[in-house]
């Protein structure tokens, strides 16, 4: 499969929303073709260049496939995306030369949980402990701090969609009117192992890992040893929550 890529500091995950800013020629020209051809995009993460201009680029051998849910356009041709983490990819080769975006041709990961008694156990633990998590982010007397601002796309049961007050909730951070978001917890081990991917504020090079993990249960045994040190590191307040910059809208050519 060949697909047109964009390379950007930070890294999607299946399942996990991504607001994006597109303001440079190149991708969009890009993002016309793909919502001409109804037809996704590579996200893929920079190890070291940068994503702006013209430069040498060291990107991720693994990337996620960015389907377009949502584009607004500006009259000076800039768009306002919405894209989802729709499945990954391992690039084979890249074409620098053909257009002025990068291209790749990548062959499409299929999603192995390994162990499944396993990995079924350990998303229970690892569920029960980023509830820990959320909880410990709230800020405490006399601090400050921003809510958690990730969107995301799981599949669920139409039923358990529309009645979401059946569902099993996350409780996350407060809104300023005291009302409480509600996240739907998806029962596969996979997608609960993505979904925890994107949300869980660690480093972009963590995060990246958890994207190449070959098997959900290697992914979720990753989740479990970031989370022993985040929640050790907050129940103790040695870091006061603030949003990476890849949570926050992306303001990315």
């Amino acid at each position: 499969m060949e697909i047109p890529l964009f390379p950007l500091r930070t890294v999607l995950c299946p399942g996990v929303a991504l607001p994006l800013h597109i303001f440079e020629p190149r991708y969009k020209l890009m993002v016309d073709r793909c919502l001409e051809d109804n037809s996704p995009f590579g996200v893929v993460y920079i190890r070291d260049g940068h994503e702006v201009g013209a430069g040498e680029l060291s990107v991720a051998a693994i990337g996620s496939v960015a389907t377009i849910r949502e584009a607004g356009r500006y009259p000076d041709g800039r768009f306002d995306l919405l894209v989802v983490g729709t499945g990954r990819f391992a690039i084979e080769s890249v074409d620098t030369d053909r257009e002025p975006y990068l291209t790749a041709t990548v062959i499409e990961l299929n999603d192995d949980v390994g162990d499944s008694e396993r990995a079924a156990k350990l998303a229970n633990r690892t569920m029960r402990r980023f509830v820990t998590y959320l909880r410990l982010l709230r800020p405490g007397e006399g601090e400050t701090g921003e809510e958690i601002d990730v969107r995301v796309e799981v599949d669920a049961a139409e039923d358990a969609a529309e009645d979401a007050e059946e569902a099993a909730p996350i409780e996350g951070s407060e809104e300023p009117s005291g009302a409480r978001r509600r996240l739907l917890i998806p029962d596969d081990p996979t997608t609960l192992s993505y979904l925890l991917a994107g949300i869980v504020q660690i480093e972009l090079p963590r995060r990246q890992a958890l994207l190449e993990a070959e098997t959900t249960e290697e992914r979720l045994e990753l989740i479990d040893r970031l989370l022993d040190r985040e929640l050790w590191l907050l129940r103790r307040r040695l870091r006061l929550f603030n949003p990476a910059a890849d949570v926050a809208t992306q303001r990315r050519s």
